[in-house]
């Protein structure tokens, strides 16, 4: 049986970081679609389907930024595990911090996994690989409905 792709939600606020996971995920040839929004108030507005975001789906996973405007993406991760009807999605952390206690509270708050932003886009290309193997063949995402 194919793994059917889900759709993944990017919360990065910083463009060129945005444009290396769009070519990364290109360049492995990953099927799953991607929306991208740039701060945590839109984040959340996105997966409540709230506003210009009422007819998006919901994605079957979430890559979030810690350092986000509006509201930091440990701010997001929070209020998502809070949410009755997003609790079980999976959120995984994607930054460029190496704080001992961003990689403790992501996953106090619920974090399913925590990545550090590689400096070269073939170090990326290699996780994106691995990320895209375990999550398409191996880990299961739950079908989630708003």
């Amino acid at each position: 049986m194919t793994p059917r792709p889900f759709d993944i939600l990017i919360a990065e606020d910083n463009e060129d970081d945005i444009l290396l996971i769009r070519e990364a995920f290109e360049t492995v040839h990953m099927t799953n679609r991607v929306a991208v929004v740039r701060d945590g108030v839109e984040a959340l507005a996105y997966l409540r389907g709230e506003g210009r975001f009422k007819e998006s789906p919901l994605p079957g996973m979430v890559l979030l930024d810690i350092n986000m405007p509006k509201k930091t993406g440990l701010e997001v991760l929070a209020e998502i595990k809070s949410d009755l009807r997003l609790r079980a999605l999976p959120v995984i952390i994607l930054t460029v911090s190496e704080r001992d206690e961003d990689i403790l509270r992501s996953y106090e708050q619920g974090a399913c996994s925590y990545i550090r932003k590689p400096v070269t886009f073939t170090r990326f290309i290699a996780i994106v690989k691995e990320f895209e193997l375990y999550w398409t063949l191996v880990s299961k995402v739950p079908p989630l409905k708003r």
